[in-house]
């Protein structure tokens, strides 16, 4: 069960309504004030001249320094501005508890060694969905939709592909410090840790509760074309947090999922393995529904072998 103990009238089930209108406002918020931030600071730091940070921006600056300063804006205005924007909203404005103590002590061994096959299972079996939904074809009718979605993919695969194209080890361990800690840290801080328990009470059903956050978290990121894959993703850690009591699962999957990506690029690139980010190979069924099967078994064992120390089982939100 999710620990987020608060009395506070505005997070209680009557006021879901504003308080997920606040969530959502002071979450664009923060993010966009440490954005703003981190460009302010792109000059001084990265010493790169201010007529060029457009181009910084767009992916286009051919200064030496950019990728860098681009990585330290998605570091800052991203990922540092969810686990911002989690703390303000849970103990300013919910005034809640979300019991670090006991998610640490609810933190075991085997379940961790479960999560691992977990992940493995949801991986591979992801590789088919990335593969079904960076595939779909829309009916003819809805041909100028397509058009869009197609090219706002293409426009985020570019900058995906720009930012892990790293020239040196500072550029991998900057990425990963951005693109795998603080994106991993702060978005299951505040999609699992803050907004998962408010929607599990506000509709009064777990499962409810994890896959709306789920879809949530997939939608954030304006890709269609990763939606599914992605909400699998985020319901896998979801279930992480519900069956265990312990947000350090989800952080831990969350971390090595991205980084295991960032490394594959980086050593794509120096030509130690194979791997393109841009290409959805077609992956085979009996491979994807193995994967499926380790996913089941390691969700249900996981489920199994936790036994958090706080059930917290009605969720104490209600004034």
């Amino acid at each position: 069960m999710e620990i987020y103990k608060t009395r506070s009238a505005i997070a209680s089930k009557s006021n879901w309504l504003l308080s997920l209108v606040v969530t959502v406002l002071v979450s664009f918020g923060v993010l966009a004030l440490l954005q703003g931030l981190a460009v302010l600071l792109v000059h001084p730091i990265f010493n790169i001249p201010l007529d060029e940070l457009v181009a910084v921006l767009t992916s286009q600056s051919a200064n030496p320094n950019a990728r860098m300063a681009f990585l330290f804006v998605q570091g800052l205005g991203a990922g540092f501005g969810f686990i911002v924007a989690a703390f303000l909203i849970a103990k300013v404005i919910d005034k809640a508890d979300m019991g670090f103590k006991h998610q640490i002590a609810n933190f075991k061994f085997i379940p961790f060694i479960i999560m691992l096959f977990l992940l493995f299972g949801g991986i591979m079996f992801n590789a088919l969905l990335i593969d079904l939904n960076g595939n779909v074809q829309f009916p003819a009718f809805l041909s100028e939709l397509e058009k869009v979605l197609r090219d706002k993919e293409d426009e985020l695969m570019a900058l995906t592909k720009y930012l892990t194209d790293f020239d040196s080890t500072a550029e991998l361990m900057m990425g990963i410090l951005v693109i795998g800690v603080l994106a991993g840290l702060g978005e299951e801080l505040l999609f699992r840790g803050v907004l998962q328990p408010k929607l599990h009470q506000y509709t009064g059903n777990a499962h409810l509760g994890v896959w709306i956050t789920a879809f949530i978290f997939s939608a954030i990121h304006f890709q269609f074309y990763g939606f599914f894959p992605r909400m699998l993703l985020g319901g896998i850690f979801g279930y992480l947090y519900l069956y265990s009591g312990s947000l350090v699962y989800p952080i831990i999957a969350h971390i090595l999922n991205n980084t295991f990506t960032v490394v594959l690029v980086y050593l794509n690139k120096l030509g130690k393995v194979e791997f393109d980010i841009e290409q959805t190979d077609t992956v085979s069924w009996p491979i994807a529904l193995g994967g499926l099967i380790i996913l089941l078994i390691s969700l249900r064992l996981f489920k199994d072998k936790c036994k958090p120390i706080i059930t917290d089982e009605k969720l104490e939100q209600s004034v």
